[in-house]
C-alpha cells in the first residue's frame, strides 16, 4: 500500500487532484492510515493507469468516470484502443517534426499545412467514445448519472457496497434462504432503481464479477468480511435460475 504522497510522486500526478478524483468518484483509496491519510494498492494504480491513458485520449473526467464503473467494462479493449490513438499521436508529432526541420532548411517559406490536420485523431477517438457509450444500460446510467451531483453519486455507490456487503453476514445461511433471496432481490431492486434496468442476465454478469476475483472481489470482501463476494455470487446465481426476467 502506498500513501496519497508517494503515489502522487511516483506518477507525477498531484495530490490535489488524486484527492479530486477520490471526491468525483473516479479512483477511490483502498484504505486510509490511523492519521486517515488516504493509501493505494496495485489495483488502484492500475486503474490510475487507465484514467491517465484516457485523458490522453482527451475524455472528460465525467466519461471516464462512466465508462469504467460500468457494466462489462474491457480493460484490455480500452488498452488496445489508447494504443491505437497514441500511435496516430505519435505519427502526428513526427510529421510536425518533419515539417519543422524542413521549414528551417528553407528559411520557413510556406509548404503544406497536412501535419496540422487533426482529422483522423479526432475521428478515431469519437469512435472509441461511441464504443463505450451504445448500449442501452449505459445510456440509461448516463441520464441518471447526469441528475446527481458527486456527492450524491458517492452516496448511492456506498449503498450499494453495503448491499453487497451484507452478503457477508449471510454466510451461515444456504444461498437459497429466504432471507438471502430477499437479499439478491433487494440488490437487484437497488441497481434498477439508481444504475439501470437490472434484468436477469445483467444481474448473472454481475454476480459472475464479484467473485471474478478482481476488484470487486477485493472490496465487496474488504467490507463484508472474507467469502462475502463469492457467497454473493453464488446467491445471486441461484436467484437468477429462478428468475424469469
Amino acid at each position: 500500500m502506498m500513501t496519497v504522497s508517494e503515489v502522487s510522486r511516483l506518477t507525477g500526478v498531484s495530490i490535489r487532484t488524486l484527492q479530486y478524483y477520490d471526491k468525483i468518484g473516479l479512483l477511490h483509496p483502498n484504505g486510509h492510515t490511523e492519521a486517515g491519510y488516504r493509501l493505494y494498492d496495485d489495483t488502484a494504480l492500475a486503474a490510475l493507469q487507465q484514467i491517465l491513458l484516457f485523458r490522453e485520449m482527451e475524455f472528460p473526467l465525467k466519461d471516464i468516470r462512466q465508462i469504467m464503473t460500468q457494466l462489462g467494462f474491457d480493460r484490455e479493449k480500452a488498452l488496445t484502443q489508447q494504443m491505437e490513438l497514441l500511435t496516430l499521436k505519435k505519427q502526428r508529432l513526427e510529421n510536425l517534426i518533419d515539417l519543422a526541420r524542413r521549414m528551417q532548411q528553407t528559411g520557413g517559406k510556406p509548404m503544406d499545412f497536412t501535419a496540422f490536420d487533426t482529422t483522423k485523431l479526432e475521428e478515431y477517438a469519437r469512435q472509441a467514445k461511441q464504443a463505450w457509450g451504445t448500449t442501452p444500460e449505459y445510456q440509461e446510467f448516463e441520464g441518471k448519472s447526469a441528475k446527481r451531483t458527486p456527492q450524491e453519486s458517492n452516496t448511492i455507490n456506498a449503498q450499494l457496497m453495503a448491499i453487497v456487503a451484507a452478503f457477508g453476514t449471510l454466510q451461515t445461511r444456504p444461498a437459497q434462504d429466504p432471507a438471502v433471496q430477499a437479499q439478491v432481490k433487494t440488490l437487484k431492486d437497488f441497481i434498477t432503481r439508481h444504475y439501470y434496468t437490472c434484468n436477469k442476465q445483467i444481474l448473472a454478469q454481475l454476480g459472475q464479477m464479484y467473485a471474478a476475483g478482481g476488484e470487486f472481489t477485493k472490496n465487496i470482501n474488504a467490507a463484508g468480511g472474507p467469502g462475502a463476494a463469492e457467497f454473493a455470487a453464488r446467491a445471486i446465481e441461484y436467484y437468477c435460475r429462478g428468475e424469469e426476467t
